[in-house]
């Protein structure tokens, strides 16, 4: 697969990652923020938490269980380091999530994946 259309696949995983955590009662705040540290796919809020979301789309439900190691949530955490202060209020909770995402299986939403 070339740039372009994994490109275009992860867009379509943004998407569907959005849907499922939308009918799970979240709200998107923000898409695809980019920082100098990096790039948040999904900023979205339920309640008084905060979701800084990672999205992973891969081929196979197998190739899933490589797609999120330290170093790329070290990544995210640093973005996230970097905006928190504009989508955050007073006592609102923060964390960083993970949406794994194949064909023909469902999401799977890792919660509070980053705890340093």
């Amino acid at each position: 697969m070339n740039r372009h259309e994994a490109e275009k696949q992860g867009r379509k995983g943004e998407l569907r990652a959005e849907w499922w955590l939308r009918l799970q009662g979240w709200r998107v705040i923000a898409r695809r923020v980019r920082t100098p540290r990096g790039e948040i796919d999904l900023i979205m809020r339920r309640g008084r938490t905060v979701a800084f979301i990672e999205v992973k789309w891969r081929r196979t439900a197998a190739a899933l269980d490589t797609a999120i190691d330290e170093y790329r949530l070290r990544r995210v955490a640093a973005a996230v380091e970097a905006v928190a202060h504009t989508y955050a209020v007073g006592a609102d909770t923060l964390r960083i999530d993970v949406m794994l995402l194949a064909p023909n299986c469902l999401p799977r939403h890792i919660v509070n994946a980053w705890q340093p």
